[in-house]
Formats: structure tokens, sequence, C-alpha cells
């Protein structure tokens, strides 16, 4: 009989182990996937994995995307493991991203025509705001009501979706634009466009912000009195409150953050590599961000790589989908088997498999 036994403490080498694992047999099972739908698995998986860093024939393009693609997701991702390690489950990000980039984006077009030097930063803080004040309202109605949160966020992505369709028919759109829903672009506005700090690199802030991120993050977890307070709550809530740590502070300020950093992620991409408001700006990163989470270990190194990774796959992805026919919906599972394999090797971590007879109570 085949039994999971639990185990004293949880396996440090599963905790590192699990991740690349996870790559390992993501990569077999799209191997499959791919074979399945008639593509060479191989051809398949290196055109995902290794044309767009290694092959000169693609490389020029694609290298510098790796950077606009990873931003964003390490940006929302950093947020939401500050949450998830102390057990508050921000789903909503697409929704904080969404807004972020919309406030921001309104923020500006306020200011049109204006070239000063103060637009940008104006709309960064408003973006940030955004993504904020939308992640409040799951954080207040968790405090005050004691609703879940996983639910009031998930729901609320869809009521951003909605005020994304209304403002890019009506109150952003542009009125030059012919009657054409979406805003005006913002690569034509240099006091609002977020343009690449090196060219030829996909260096822009978004990214800047996304390290800064990074390093704030670790410092805040590691070396920081509220660090420990979050993940003192994550792993023993009794013991929390008998510290003194406030449950309502901790979800105010994990869902903040994360709304926050999510709205900056937004902001960053509307003025950069989208360049506008519109109907289907909201591309998915709010959701993929979950994933990269959660393959970094919720550890800001480990996220910052975990982005990377998935920003290849997404670049890969639309490589093959280019050069080998493969349909769009085979690479989003492709990227979804990633969640499915951590958390089913994540089980390894805490339990171990033991074979032998069941013993007769």
């Amino acid at each position: 009989m085949i039994r999971l036994e639990k185990r004293p403490q949880p396996s440090q080498a599963w905790t590192l182990a699990t991740p690349v694992l996870a790559v390992g047999a993501t990569m077999i099972a799209g191997g499959i996937l791919f074979a399945v739908l008639g593509a060479d698995p191989l051809v398949a998986i290196r055109t995902i994995f290794w044309d767009p860093l290694f092959n000169p024939q693609f490389a020029g393009f694609t290298r510098p995307q790796l950077l606009v693609k990873a931003a964003p997701l390490i940006l929302i991702a950093i947020g939401l493991s500050i949450g998830f390690r102390a057990g508050v489950w921000n789903i909503g990000a697409e929704g904080q991203y969404i807004m972020g980039a919309v406030c921001g984006a309104a923020a500006g077009l306020a200011l049109y025509p204006s070239e000063s030097v103060l637009v940008f930063p104006l709309m960064i803080l408003a973006g940030a705001l955004g993504g904020w004040a939308w992640a409040m309202i799951p954080a207040v109605l968790k405090v005050r009501f004691g609703t879940n949160e996983i639910l009031v966020s998930l729901m609320l992505v869809y009521v951003a979706e909605n005020v994304l369709a209304s403002v890019s028919s009506g109150l952003l759109r542009n009125p030059e634009g012919r009657g054409f829903p979406g805003s005006r672009n913002f690569r034509n506005w240099e006091a609002a466009h977020n343009a690449e700090l090196i060219p030829g690199t996909g260096m822009h802030w978004g990214v800047v912000a996304a390290f800064i991120a990074v390093i704030l993050a670790y410092v805040l977890m590691a070396r920081h009195i509220q660090g420990f307070n979050i993940r003192l709550t994550g792993e023993a809530p009794r013991a929390a409150r008998f510290a003194g740590v406030s449950p309502a502070r901790i979800v105010l300020v994990c869902l903040g953050t994360a709304g926050l950093l999510a709205g900056l992620a937004g902001l960053f991409e509307v003025t950069g590599p989208a360049g506008q408001i519109s109907i289907d700006f909201n591309s998915g990163y709010g959701f993929t961000a979950i994933i990269v989470a959660f393959l970094g270990r919720l550890h800001p190194v480990g996220i910052l790589l975990a982005g990377l990774l998935m920003a290849l796959t997404y670049i890969g992805g639309e490589l093959a989908q280019l050069m080998l026919g493969l349909p769009g919906a085979s690479i989003q599972l492709f990227q979804g088997m990633l969640l499915f394999f951590l958390l089913a090797m994540d089980v390894f971590t805490n339990y171990r498999l033991r074979l032998g007879r069941a013993e007769v109570a």
C-alpha cells in the first residue's frame, strides 16, 4: 500500500528541488502535448526556451523583450508573495493592475499636451494609488465584515475589466481617434512615455521598479520587524496574536502593498510596451504572477528568477505559434502546467511516500 506520511518538519531539500522538478515535468508533459498537436516536441521546447536567447535569427529582438515581459510579472508577484506569506490570499491582482493603468493614464491625459517633467511622476503616483485603492476594497471588507478576500478580490477583476472597457470607449477615448476605442498613444507624447533608458535593452522605468521591489521586499522580509510579523502571522496565527500582532493591520498592509505594486505595473505597461488604454489592455499578468510567486517559493530572489523564466515562456510561446503553428491555447496550458506540477510536487515538502501494509487500528 502506498501512503503519505507527515514529515516531522518540512524538507529543505524538497523545498529547493521542487521548482526545478516542476519545470522539468512541465517540459516533459508539454512535449507530449505538442507531439499530440503535430509538432516535434524537442523542436517546440527548444523554440520556447532556447531560441529567444541564443538563436541569432531571433535573439536581437527577443532578448530585450525578456525584461519587458518580466518586469510586470515580478512587480505583481512580489506584492502577492508578501500577502501569501501572511495567509492573505489576494487573487485579484489583475484588477489592481488594470485600475493602476486606468488611473495613471487618466491623470496624464488630464494634463495633455503638457510637456512638463512632472507629468510622468504624477502618473506614477496616480497609478500606484489606483492599484492601492482597488486592493483596499477587499482589505476593508475583510477587516470590517470578515468577508473572504479571495472571492472579493477575484470578483473585482471583472468590475475592473468593465471599467476598462467603459473608459476606453468613453471618458479616455482619443478625441482624434475617429471614434475607435482607445486612448491617445503615450508613445507620441514624450512627457508621458515610459521609453527605454538604454536603447535596445528593454530596460525602462518598470524594470528599474521591479529590481527595487525585489531588494526592498528582501529587506522587509529578512531584516525588518514588520516582515517578521507577516511571516509569524502566516506560520503561527495564534502565536502572532499572543505577540500583539494586529491581524487587521497585516491584512491592510499586505493587500495595500500588493495593490500598489500591481498598479505600478499597470502604469508602466500602459505608458511603455502597450502604449495606450484599450479594451484588450489587460493580458493576464495578474493571474500569471500567482504562478511566478509560487514558482519563486515566495522569496524575492526566487521571484526574480521565476519572472524571467515565465517571461521566456511568453516570448518563446509567441515564437512557437509563429514558427510551428501551435495554437495560443496550448501555450497557456503549458504555462498552467507549471503551477500544477509545482503544487503537486510541493506535497513532498511536507509528506513522504511510504510503502507497506496499512496498520490495523
